[in-house]
């Protein structure tokens, strides 16, 4: 048994952590953690328990009771910031992903006459697309010729080089990348330390969607010194559907209260907040670009995900299992269905995820092929026009779920 194998081993009890949804008496495959990660089982009783100090406390629930609520989101930050490689002070838990989105373009959109352009890939998510849309709108810009959308150039897939080409190229009139840490269509994982270096060059701001990437791959953003980012916490961090989403300001912006920003008095000093007086001093971290009081009972199935992350032993191990599980799949893939089904995402372990979008060749009516997978108790994700995502996550599939669903997904094939 090799290193990998232990870890197996050692992360397979996490399964029990969760509901798993049921299908004829039996646990389905669920490999679509990358649109809606399951509930651990101890969110409710996260819930539950300030449901209690609400009925029992009252508002003195805000400073007593175990998790008091007035720094409930500080305790969140430093679980948060292991995962997204940060550091705790530069990591919020706040508001919804595009909420986010909109509140750093608003400080870090700073456009010139000359350089005033954002840069978007080609099927980027339709919520990035309308938040920079928006935002060159809101700045006087057009919103065609100024948002460059760019093509890929490797089939569906971006190489770095040519990422990096298109920064260089477009200098002079950029002035924000807006690009995914793993794209949502076809799972591949963007260079993030390398683009970065390579807008700031050129005097250009990087802002990251982690939606696909938090909690699925390996992230390094302080070290990667990348100026902001964002990311839900309902896909691989398995916090609930439309939990509370996550914010990274580098600390060297976080720093910096002079930063123009959408200001709210759950970003003024600390120290102060409750004087209300009305000169906005903003926290020199994340928390500074808060705008209201966290919502509790929302941020207590994030706690309840991130305290299994820490658990697990964090990141590194459950990225093993998750390349091991997703390199399962790929060989039986390759193996079973060759000509019928064709894997868009990258083949290179460091260039993907636990997801891989999966092509069903022209011949096959692929959403029906979708549809009779549901039937037999596998789920999965349907993207137009022709493709499946399937998403074997580390906390809670295993190998025989992987095996389980080539085999069905072979048998829907040959019945067609």
């Amino acid at each position: 048994m090799n290193q990998s194998d232990n870890n197996d081993d050692r992360l397979a009890k996490f399964r029990n952590e969760f509901h798993i949804p049921q299908h004829a008496g039996a646990d389905e495959i669920y490999f679509v953690g990358n649109s809606l990660g399951l509930m651990p089982k101890r969110a409710a009783d996260f819930i539950q328990t300030e449901i209690d100090n609400w009925k029992t406390l009252g508002v003195r629930a805000h400073f007593e009771g175990d998790n008091p609520w007035m720094p409930y989101h500080e305790t969140l930050a430093p679980a948060m910031a292991n995962i997204v490689g940060a550091q705790p002070a530069e990591v919020v838990m706040m508001n919804g992903l595009t909420v986010n989105l909109h509140l750093m373009m608003a400080s870090f959109f700073n456009p010139t006459k000359r350089k005033k352009k954002i840069l978007i890939e080609q099927h980027a998510f339709p919520s990035d697309i309308y938040a920079a849309k928006s935002r060159l709108r809101l700045s006087g810009f057009d919103e065609t010729r100024d948002l460059i959308v760019m093509p890929p150039d490797q089939g569906e897939l971006f190489s770095t080089d040519y990422i990096c080409e298109t920064i260089k190229t477009n200098a002079d009139s950029l002035a924000m990348v807006l690009l995914p840490g793993v794209q949502y269509y076809t799972g591949q994982r963007f260079d993030i330390a390398q683009i970065t270096a390579v807008a700031h060059e050129h005097d250009v701001i990087a802002l990251f969607d982690l939606a696909h990437a938090a909690g699925n791959v390996k992230i390094d953003l302080h070290d990667s010194n990348v100026d902001c980012a964002v990311w839900c916490t309902y896909k691989y961090l398995n916090s609930g559907p439309g939990a509370v989403a996550g914010c990274f300001v580098h600390q060297r912006h976080a720093e910096n209260v002079d930063l123009p920003r959408m200001a709210g008095w759950w970003g003024q000093d600390k120290t102060n907040r409750f004087e209300m007086g009305g000169d906005f001093q903003p926290i020199p971290t994340a928390e500074g670009w808060q705008l209201s009081n966290p919502p509790i009972m929302a941020m207590a199935p994030v706690r309840a995900s991130l305290e299994l992350f820490e658990e697990a032993g964090g990141m590194t191990p459950l990225l093993e299992k998750s390349q091991r599980l997703t390199g399962h799949l790929e060989q039986l893939l390759a193996e079973r269905l060759e000509g019928k089904i064709k894997i868009i995402t990258p083949a290179d372990p460091d260039q993907r995820g636990c997801q891989l979008s999966l092509e069903v060749a022209p011949e096959f009516d692929g959403k029906a092929i979708y549809h009779q997978l549901e039937l037999t108790g596998v789920r999965t994700d349907w993207r137009q026009p022709n493709v499946i995502r399937a998403a074997p996550v580390p906390l809670y599939n295993s190998l025989d779920d992987v095996d389980q669903f080539v085999d069905r997904l072979s048998q829907v094939l040959d019945g067609q």
